[in-house]
């Protein structure tokens, strides 16, 4: 079967409709370029066309760039350049060859597929509202390759083409028209007819602005004083937002920046060459496992248990009506499920619900949803004290105080209700499912779902296994998982799972460093410098110093002689008991948080009192590094405990579930890819020399660094 085929009609148009046999979506793949130049070479040629309309078979237009095959490529800047050459070789006959070609875009177009339609002479898009229109290669580490920092600029200025780029911003179709990027938008069953008019109206409409020899960039930018400003403007934002870290809006600046100079053969030579530096990088390489290949797997719940029917939920119960137990609620409901939200009083199951009311009428004001909806999903909500109201219910979810009594108190109370089938799940993010599972008269249906607050923001949920789960469990929490649209990672069973356990050692390592004399603005800068979303003493104030020592002290009562103490317990003792700091919701802690909700917070003044600072200060990347490194060893001993396996999880875990520096792939891609396993070893084994055994790894690297294998194979 073709990629391509064709119909000519009386008038002489030709519908070219792109329909890949090889895949659900249509894609830039090597086969499908090579399929449409010969397609634009023969309807070009043929002098019984007079226009080109193209479309797609799919549901989509087209969705991108085939990623998992170009990383198959051979890794070299020859071959990487000459398929990007070979794409600008197909548009530019596109553009140049005396016939309008118009894009009609039933659906989505994503990178490539933009950069596509970009290279026909008008844009028409049906009016799908699901539809996306974009280039999101930025959050690949990449810049869009086919021509789309070029020809995006030529069309909308540089100034306004920036956002789209830097950003990765994505519209539907009414905004995409708005924004120039699309020419029109009609109801779907008149998008070909549309485009056949169309070319039939402008039949000599077959030359592009930048090919006209009178043309300017818009508001003439480059010759503008202006257009300096904005490079400069945007140089500075890109480094406060970026630290320097990406490399990739870096070099789609500079592509702008050089390629609108020239002309605009010229200027896609620059443009490809930047991309294929991009490719080739290391950074590259890891976000696009990551974000693209690995999160794809992840969310297609690639690794689910065989042999277990696909579960869809229905009805589900919440016990415990807390920021996490609403905020689970809400996000069941808004997936269309029936909620019991339960809680020990009335009036605190109604203020659980009254969360989602609130976030629902924020939706309605935004225009995101309809009042009858929000109405809707607000009605599948019900706020209760009565177990019996979990009758029916397929699941429960309980998040209640982190108390194992008072959770095994609700167990029993939830079992003697809900049906055989059931599954139920405890939203600890600490204790081990196993010990909790020990109040259940049914393990095997016993797991742990550890959501990340706000619930209705955080994309993750660590699946955790007790013992005794069983697969059919283990799969109908996944089934959940994905019918909330989330991503599920699944973990062992272990004393802060994955998540919560790694998280804790890049906030206590900055705790340790503030007790060795450590500036507390060094700490902070070189957090946010190293790519985490924030410095760890503010994160510590966030997440609440006494919750940190509550769950040390719980920690080492159940540890008892096996507890391994870490420099920052005592920080985090001393801030709760002698000064009485607690955090953020106590508006004292590391930080001072002003009375005024629009005021910046500040380091706590006596700050330099209590940890007075070293004479000598560390260079900034040495405390990148043991903030990094910290997070990295306590990972991997993870993995030699078989806390957690799959690389992909360990990565999308890290990056969603605590923030671990994104430009990296994560910690697995940061050890493997970034660092290099044999560098990282010995660097940690100095940390480990200098500072302590936290920082020594784990035999399992050192024989797979001998032994050359990868966590990626």
């Amino acid at each position: 079967m073709n990629i391509f085929t064709h119909d000519i009609d009386a008038q002489g148009i030709a519908v070219l409709t792109w329909n890949d046999p090889n895949g659900p979506v249509n894609s830039l793949a090597q086969s499908a370029v090579v399929a449409l130049g010969e397609a634009m070479d023969a309807l070009l040629a043929d002098d019984a066309v007079k226009g080109i309309v193209l479309t797609s078979g799919k549901a989509d237009f087209v969705v991108g760039a085939n990623l998992k095959e170009i990383q198959t490529m051979p890794q070299e800047p020859a071959t990487i350049l000459a398929f990007i050459r070979a794409l600008h070789t197909i548009l530019r006959k596109t553009e140049q060859g005396g016939k309008p070609v118009v894009a009609a875009m039933n659906g989505t177009a994503l990178g490539g597929g933009m950069e596509v339609a970009l290279g026909c002479h008008y844009r028409i898009a049906a009016n799908n509202p699901k539809a996306r229109f974009g280039f999101p290669e930025v959050n690949l580490g990449l810049l869009p390759g086919g021509g789309g920092t070029q020809r995006l600029a030529r069309m909308l200025g540089i100034q306004a083409a920036m956002p789209w780029l830097l950003q990765a911003t994505q519209v539907d179709p009414l905004a995409a028209q708005k924004a120039g990027l699309i020419n029109e938008v009609v109801e779907a069953d008149q998008l070909i007819t549309r485009a056949k008019q169309w070319i039939s109206e402008n039949p000599k409409a077959c030359v592009q602005p930048w090919d006209e020899k009178k043309f300017r960039m818009p508001a003439g930018e480059v010759q503008s004083a202006k257009v300096a400003q904005v490079f400069m403007g945007a140089q500075a934002m890109l480094r406060k937002k970026t630290m320097g870290n990406y490399r990739a809006p870096q070099l789609i600046l500079q592509a702008l920046f050089e390629g609108c100079q020239l002309p605009i053969d010229q200027a896609l030579d620059t443009e490809a060459r930047y991309f294929t530096e991009l490719l080739l990088s290391d950074q590259a390489k890891a976000m696009i496992r990551t974000f693209f290949v690995a999160l794809q797997d992840a969310n297609k719940l690639k690794n689910r248990p065989q042999g277990v029917d696909k579960k869809r939920f229905t009805k589900i119960g919440v016990l415990g009506a807390g920021m996490m137990g609403a905020g689970i609620a809400y996000s069941s409901a808004m997936s269309g499920m029936d909620v019991v939200l339960l809680d020990t009083t009335q009036e605190s199951a109604d203020k659980g619900k009254a969360y989602s009311e609130g976030l629902l009428k924020k939706r309605v004001a935004r225009g995101k949803m309809a009042q009858e909806k929000a109405d809707a999903t607000l009605g599948r909500i019900l706020a209760t004290t009565d177990f019996n109201d979990l009758k029916g219910c397929e699941l429960v979810i309980e998040a209640v105080f982190e108390d194992r009594t008072i959770k095994a108190d609700v167990t029993a109370k939830a079992e003697a209700v809900i049906g055989d089938d059931a599954i139920f799940a405890s939203n600890t993010s600490t204790l081990p499912i196993t010990g909790l599972a020990e109040a259940s008269q049914r393990p095997a249906q016993f797991i742990g779902l550890h959501f990340f607050s706000p619930v209705d923001k955080m994309p993750l949920v660590e699946i955790i296994l007790g013992e005794k789960t069983s697969d059919h469990t283990l799969a109908w929490a996944l089934d959940y998982v994905q019918q909330l649209k989330k991503t599920p990672i699944t973990v062992n069973d272990s004393r802060g799972f994955y998540t919560s356990r790694v998280f804790k050692t890049y906030v206590l390592e900055g705790m340790a460093l503030l007790k060795e004399g450590v500036a507390p603005a060094l700490i902070e800068n070189a957090g946010k410098l190293a790519g985490m979303p924030v410095g760890p003493l503010a994160l510590s104030d966030e997440v609440s110093l006494e919750l940190m020592d509550r769950i040390g002290r719980q920690t080492q009562k159940d540890l008892g002689d096996a507890y391994v103490p870490h420099p920052g317990d005592e920080v985090v003792q001393l801030m709760v008991h002698e000064w009485k700091r607690i955090g953020k919701k106590a508006a004292a802690g590391f930080y001072d948080y002003p009375a005024d909700p629009q005021a910046k917070k500040s380091l706590w003044s006596g700050l330099d009192n209590a940890f007075p600072q070293a004479e000598q200060q560390p260079d900034v990347d040495y405390v990148i590094d043991r903030l990094l490194y910290a997070q990295a060893v306590e990972t991997l001993h993870c993995v030699s405990e078989g806390v957690i396996r799959r690389a992909h999880e360990i990565d999308i875990g890290s990056i969603f579930g605590w923030g671990f520096a994104p430009h990296t792939g994560g910690v697995i891609s940061f050890i493997e890819t970034m660092e290099g396993m044999e560098n990282f070893i010995v660097k940690a084994d100095a940390l480990a020399d200098s500072m302590g055994e936290r920082y020594r790894v784990p035999q399992m690297l050192r024989t797979m660094e001998a032994e050359g294998q990868s966590f990626y194979g």
